[in-house]
């Protein structure tokens, strides 16, 4: 009942679909049995099980809410659970994930012409091409717009230059999506490129010494004179808005992302309580430590409520950028309380990799900076309530 009540306090299973449900529990189970074996020692090496990515291929997790292309067509929500679900085994599984679904396969489908579409979509859903998204650059996180990556016509082809950074899959992608400024115009004229990553002045090298989402590969990109041809660009982009529609989708991917973290972290600390034997009875039994599991339980639902809502506004077309800033904002703060509350319960036992819950707590913190901070995301909310911007640009 305990595990029961941690994952569906309020019975939200009869808010969800049979697909969304049957989505969800077998995007769970591939986790459990194949994804969770490998992960401590990926952790431990700084490595991603990239033998795994096949297999996620063929569960249909990427391009899940596009519709055509060989693509699912399932609903947002839907979407939204296998992020769940993947994250509540790491968030370095989900940011894969996500780099490749959420960022540029909705880059693809919304701004790709129908030639690029149908080259790469069904590719991309089976895994069988990988994509990275540059976008940050070295000097502008929160500031896309001030980026200094260029592209130049130069007859038929563009020619790039610049450098982004704290790139996903930069190494082991066979295409990335950069974003530049096209013929020295300001950020009304960003503009998406299809890279191979095997073009002449095109560098990918890989980060190391993170000591957060370790089971995933970051990296740079460096692009010195690096020619493509015209075809290569996504003709639909326009402007900073362009990579901003495709951070939003991301986003609300990482808002369900966080729901599966805490409830991992949640579960395992519940389990841990209910068998350390202190002073004669379960730590489970003593107030201070009932008063955290209440804690947890109570936010993992109001976050579940938040996310489901969002998903049912997405597949209405009617969310916005700040419904998405609060869901990112809140889940994935409570989601890192949880696992600091979790590993405090667990005492020194909750900072080994025995248990998950300090990778949860360091990824997070990750998580809680990366699409977004959360302080500028407490800023998007501060000007939707009062009509005021703290904040320039």
């Amino acid at each position: 009942m305990a595990d029961t009540h941690a994952l569906d306090f309020y019975n939200l299973d009869e808010l969800l679909t049979e697909e969304e449900r049957m989505t969800r529990d077998t995007v769970r189970a591939w986790v459990k049995d194949r994804f969770m074996p490998t992960v401590r020692e990926s952790w431990r090496a700084g490595t991603f099980p990239v033998k795994l990515i096949p297999e996620l291929g063929e569960l249909g997790i990427f391009g899940a809410s596009i519709k055509g292309y060989g693509c699912p067509g399932m609903s947002e929500v839907a979407y939204g659970l296998i992020m769940q679900e993947i994250e509540r085994g790491d968030s370095g599984l989900r940011s894969f994930a996500s780099v490749q679904s959420g960022l540029s396969m909705t880059a693809m489908n919304k701004f790709g012409s129908e030639e690029q579409k149908q080259k790469f979509l069904p590719e991309m859903r089976k895994a069988k091409i990988l994509f990275c998204f540059g976008l940050t650059e070295p000097d502008y996180g929160s500031n896309p717009g001030g980026m200094t990556t260029s592209a130049r016509t130069d007859g038929d082809s563009f020619v790039l230059n610049g450098a982004k950074m704290w790139i996903t899959n930069g190494t082991i992608a066979q295409y990335a999506i950069v974003w530049a400024k096209l013929d020295g115009g300001d950020s009304s004229n960003i503009r998406g490129f299809i890279i191979p990553t095997d073009s002449k002045g095109f560098k990918a090298p890989e980060m190391h010494g993170k000591m957060s989402m370790r089971a995933s590969i970051t990296s740079e990109l460096v692009l010195e004179d690096v020619r493509i041809p015209k075809a290569n660009l996504l003709p639909r982009s326009n402007g900073l808005g362009s990579p901003l529609s495709c951070l939003n989708h991301a986003r609300y991917g990482i808002a369900w992302g966080a729901v599966g973290a805490a409830t991992a972290c949640y579960l395992e600390a519940l389990n841990y309580a209910k068998n350390r034997i202190q002073f004669s009875r379960p730590i489970a039994g003593y107030q201070l430590v009932q008063e955290k599991l209440a804690y947890m339980v109570s936010e993992i639902t109001k976050a579940q409520l938040v996310v489901w809502r969002l998903g049912r506004l997405f597949d209405a077309g009617r969310q916005t950028p700040q419904m998405i800033s609060l869901a990112k904002r809140n889940n994935v703060e409570i989601a890192l309380n949880i696992a600091r509350l979790a590993r405090d319960m667990m005492g020194a036992n909750g900072i080994t990799d025995e248990y998950c819950v300090f990778r949860h707590m360091c990824n997070l913190e990750t998580v809680k900076t990366y699409e977004g901070t959360h302080d500028m995301h407490t800023l998007i909310l501060g000007q939707a309530v009062t009509g005021l911007a703290a904040f320039d640009g």
